[in-house]
Formats: C-alpha cells, sequence, structure tokens
C-alpha cells in the first residue's frame, strides 16, 4: 500500500540533501570475458580438487583397511608366539623328565653290570665244580685199543641232537636212516639226562648252580629296570622333539605373520602419506578456487548494488516529481543510503 511522503515525515529537502551526499563512486563491473574466464578456471579447480578429493577418501580407505590387516597380523603373531612359549615350556618339561630318567638309566647300569659280574663269577665256580666232579680219563697208553675216549658235554649231545633233529625234519631218509635217527634221538636224551642227573648228585655243584640261577634273576631284573627307564626316557625324547618340531612350525608361522604386519604397516604408511598429499593438494586447490568464488561473489554483489543504486536512483527521480513512495521504495532509498 503505497504512502505519501510527508505521511511519513519525510520532507523533500531532507531526501535531496542525503542524496547529496551520496557519493557517486564509479561501478567497476566485469566484463563477460572476464567472468567466463572466473567461471572457467573455477570449475577446472573445482574439477580438480574433486579429483584430489577422491583420491584422498581412496588412500585413506586402503589405508584404515591395511591398519586393520595390520592388527589382525599383530593379534595372530602374538598369539603364535604365546603357543610357541607353551610348547617350548612343555618340552622342557619333558626334557628335564628325560634327564632324570637317562640318569636312572646310568645308575641302574651299574647296579646291572655289578650283578652280571656276580653272574660271571659265579659261572666260572659253577664250572670249576663240573670239572672236579667230571669222570676221569685213563692215561693214553701205546696202543690205540687202549685209549679212553672222553664223554660227550651236555652242550656236544644237544648240538648232536638238535643237528640230528634238523635234518629229519628237512631231508626226505629212507626208512631205515629215520629209524637209525629216532634211535640215536632216544640215546641223546637219556645220556643228556643221566649227565645232567650225575651233575646234581655234587651237593656242592648243587649249591652253587642254585646261587648261580638266583644271582642270574637279579641280573635280569636289574636289566629289565634299566631297560623300563630307557624306555620311558625315549619316550620323553619323542615327547620334546615332537613339541620342538610343532614349536619351530608355529614359530615359522608367527615370523611369517610378523613379515606380513610389517609388509602392511609399511603399505599403510604409504597410504597415509598419499592421502595427506591429496589432502593437501585439494586444500591448496580449494584456496585457490575460494579465489575465483570471491571473485564472482564480489561481482555479484557490485552488480546487485549497481542495481539497487539505479532503482534508488529512479525512485528518487520519481519523488522529484511528486510521485508518492511506497514504504519499499522508502526502503530501497535507505538501503542505497539516500535516507
Amino acid at each position: 500500500m503505497e504512502e505519501k511522503i510527508t505521511e511519513l515525515n519525510v520532507s523533500e529537502e531532507a531526501v535531496a540533501d542525503t542524496a547529496a551526499e551520496v557519493s557517486e563512486e564509479p561501478v567497476v563491473e566485469m566484463t563477460e570475458e572476464e567472468a567466463a574466464e572466473v567461471s572457467e578456471n573455477l570449475e577446472k579447480l573445482e574439477q580438480k580438487g574433486s579429483v584430489y578429493k577422491n583420491a584422498a577418501e581412496k588412500h585413506k580407505h586402503l589405508r584404515d583397511e591395511l591398519n586393520k590387516q595390520t592388527k589382525e597380523w599383530v593379534a595372530k603373531r602374538d598369539a603364535l608366539n604365546a603357543q610357541v612359549r607353551e610348547l617350548v615350556e612343555q618340552a622342557g618339561k619333558h626334557r628335564e623328565e628325560r634327564d632324570a630318567l637317562n640318569q636312572k638309566v646310568r645308575e641302574s647300569k651299574v647296579v646291572r653290570d655289578e650283578l652280571n659280574k656276580n653272574v660271571s663269577r659265579i659261572t666260572e665256580e659253577y664250572r670249576e665244580l663240573k670239572g672236579k666232579n667230571a669222570p676221569q680219563i685213563a692215561p693214553e697208553s701205546g696202543n690205540p685199543r687202549d685209549r679212553q675216549q672222553a664223554p660227550p658235554s651236555i652242550k656236544q649231545l644237544k648240538k648232536e641232537f638238535s643237528d640230528l633233529e634238523m635234518r629229519q625234519q628237512t631231508q626226505v631218509l629212507k626208512k631205515e636212516e629215520e629209524l637209525r635217527i629216532v634211535k640215536r634221538l632216544k640215546e641223546i636224551e637219556s645220556q643228556i639226562e643221566g649227565l645232567q642227573k650225575e651233575e646234581e648228585t655234587s651237593d656242592e655243584a648243587r649249591e652253587k648252580l642254585k646261587e648261580l640261577k638266583e644271582a642270574k634273576s637279579e641280573a635280569e631284573a636289574a636289566h629289565k629296570v634299566v631297560s623300563e627307564y630307557a624306555e620311558k626316557a625315549q619316550q620323553e625324547h619323542d615327547i620334546m622333539i615332537s613339541l620342538y618340531e610343532q614349536a619351530d612350525t608355529l614359530r615359522k608361522q608367527a615370523d611369517d605373520a610378523q613379515a606380513n604386519f610389517i609388509d602392511c604397516k609399511k603399505r599403510a604408511d604409504e597410504e597415509h602419506k598419499l592421502h595427506l598429499e591429496q589432502v593437501n593438494s585439494y586444500r591448496q586447490t580449494d584456496e585457490q578456487a575460494s579465489t575465483y568464488r570471491k571473485k564472482k561473489s564480489d561481482a555479484r554483489k557490485r552488480k546487485t548494488d549497481a542495481d539497487s543504486k539505479k532503482a534508488a536512483d529512479d525512485i528518487f527521480a520519481r519523488f522529484k516529481n511528486g510521485e508518492k513512495l511506497s514504504t519499499e521504495d522508502l526502503m530501497a532509498l535507505q538501503k542505497s543510503g539516500y535516507l
């Protein structure tokens, strides 16, 4: 709704005085060529900045992914090293147990060897007693018929028995020959039995034989103890070796994890460096673009101000011609500096 100036208590003289005070500074507007150049440069810089920004985001994503992998490799390495330490600790315990058992083996061998020496001593004494009780052989005469042959020993008879038995089992024999072998086997058995009884007729030899059997039993028991300790020591040794081999396998995996960790860390650092470079390039480009944005903004403001000044001049001219001014016209005059 339009209002008269006199109704707003604004006199023509006051408006005229104010208008005279408004400086008539020339408005320097940008030419179309300059505006096109600014727009073109700004568009190029914004496109360039977009490339830098996208590259920065790409390197950031890769960096974050590599850092994630780095943490995973560290966790895997630490877990493997923990397993290695546990296996090595277990292997150490089995090594200690093996060493303790080997010490028992050495101690048991000393006992066994002493008992074996005792068996050898008693065996020799027993043989001497058997020699004393052996039948005497008459001295040889000039006539071969008068010579007496020494009776075969139990060992010799057993060998003859074994040879004949093997022959009987492995060869095809005539009936007469087989009967002869069977007869001889019976004779040998009888001779062995007689000799054994003859040996046992000596009380001293019988006691010595008993002592020998007991000594052999003790020696065998001692040897069994040695074997048991040696077997247990070998078992502990085998377990220890197995654990060390497992530890070596896991240690290699841990070394591989460490190598992957170092590789990922190096690549992540490189991606971070590239990210910062792209961010820095984007900021520099954005600063350059801001200069052109400001130029465009200043040009728009100057044009707006010029348009406002021209409109105020037109309003003022109408006012001077006695036309009624609206509130909007007065505000335009005030904004342009007329009021």
